[in-house]
């Protein structure tokens, strides 16, 4: 073989970044280094594995079957660095994990906090993206874990269901465009929301969002309500608790309303007995914002 590890690992954060020169940096070598590596690499393969753009790469076909393999074979690595960690010294584990809005909001800070704090030697990259989007990216190997809301699909995917949840309309006190104690989202005029969802959802109600702020945090949405700026759909276990004073609580008739946080892992990976350690940490924070929320 005409490459080793170091052009794997370049070839991987080029992957990543989709630009050779942050990938150089990632990778600790100069540009033009890093480009003689991709050339060699590509010369080894006799195809060409990258197209090169005014801002940036795409990578070919053959280019993105190399970045899949790539993934299995740093994977495989962590696995082997994991099972004879108890025999060397100085061996950073990494884990990649995506998890939507909700869980970020909920039990995962305290679940990821208990785990790096016992567990120094792991490092874990954790990006916030729509379920749907984390589900492709397990199937396709780009992450180790995922964590999403709803109704998962694919034989690739174990779904482990980590509690139940449901979306509810928080209006400010007074507010009396809504009548009753539930509403459907066919019956709202304006909310800020869970957009990508709703948008969906909306849709197929013939039906537009009409987005009137956008804030960073659940609790600024709370705020914002609270002082008249319209209504908003959110998630129940991230409501403030107690409920505060100013904002009034209206439940969702619609079925999709009601629906279930899991973590999701690919069915054929083998994961190194770090990860497998995380799970058992969100398990338990799971079950414990479960416990609190019935509390």
């Amino acid at each position: 073989m005409q490459y080793d590890l170091t052009d794997l690992r370049l070839f991987l954060n080029v992957g990543e970044a989709l630009n050779l020169t942050r990938a150089a940096e990632r990778s600790f070598l100069s540009l033009p280094a890093a480009s003689i590596r991709i050339k060699q690499l590509e010369e080894a393969f006799q195809t060409p594995l990258l197209i090169r753009q005014a801002k940036g790469v795409q990578l070919t076909q053959a280019g993105e079957l190399l970045l899949l393999h790539t993934r299995q074979v740093f994977r495989q690595l962590e696995c082997l660095h994991a099972e004879l960690h108890p025999y060397a010294k100085g061996v950073k584990g990494r884990i990649r994990l995506l998890a939507n809005t909700t869980a970020t909001n909920t039990f995962l800070p305290e679940a990821l906090s208990r785990f790096l704090g016992e567990n120094p030697d792991i490092d874990i990259d954790l990006e916030e993206q729509p379920s749907r989007d984390i589900v492709s990216a397990v199937i396709r190997g780009i992450v180790d874990l995922g964590i999403v809301a709803g109704q998962v699909e694919g034989e690739e995917i174990e779904v482990l269901p980590l509690y139940a949840d449901e979306l509810v309309v928080i209006a400010p006190l007074g507010y009396d465009a809504i009548a009753g104690a539930t509403v459907s989202l066919a019956e709202l005029n304006q909310f800020n929301s869970i957009q990508s969802f709703l948008d969906r959802i909306a849709q197929g109600l013939g039906k537009r969002v009409n987005l009137r702020i956008q804030v960073g945090s659940f609790e600024a949405v709370c705020r914002m309500v609270e002082a008249g700026a319209g209504v908003a759909v959110i998630p129940r276990a991230c409501l403030p608790r107690p409920l505060t004073p100013g904002l009034r609580l209206i439940s969702l008739r619609d079925n999709w309303a009601r629906r279930e946080i899991s973590l999701v892992r690919h069915r054929n990976h083998h994961l190194p007995q770090f990860t497998e350690s995380l799970i058992g940490y969100l398990l338990a924070a799971a079950a414990r914002q479960t416990a609190g929320g019935q509390a």
